[in-house]
């Protein structure tokens, strides 16, 4: 991953319904978020207004399947970038608690 400096907010594409989601990758979004000084922030596909500002990062960026994998999770830099840093996966809860362990860990 890039100069973890050069971050400006970690942002999540997410369903308050899904385990995958809440409470697993809204607390180590938090935790990341709050490891490297930045906002943190949740788009939930249920509610239209944060559906729709969550499918501006989802379609350019991330894991854009028709009906997408959530959580997704995307860190905005400051110079403009967008990276998409993490997936989950629609196996078990673990895969996608095991993938919180290894692309976030060099930030």
């Amino acid at each position: 991953m890039s100069d973890p400096r050069r971050s400006r907010q970690l942002s999540i594409v997410l369903a308050q319904r899904c385990p995958h989601c809440v409470p697993l990758s809204v607390k180590n979004g938090q935790r990341r978020a709050w490891e490297l000084g930045i906002p943190f922030r949740t788009l939930d596909t249920d509610r239209k207004d944060q559906g729709r500002e969550a499918d501006r990062y989802v379609r350019p960026y991330g894991d854009a399947a028709p009906d997408y994998l959530i959580p997704q999770v995307f860190r905005e830099l400051s110079d403009g970038p967008v990276q998409c840093l993490l997936t989950g996966f629609s196996e078990q809860v673990s895969r996608t608690s095991g993938a919180w362990r290894s692309p976030l860990s060099s930030a």
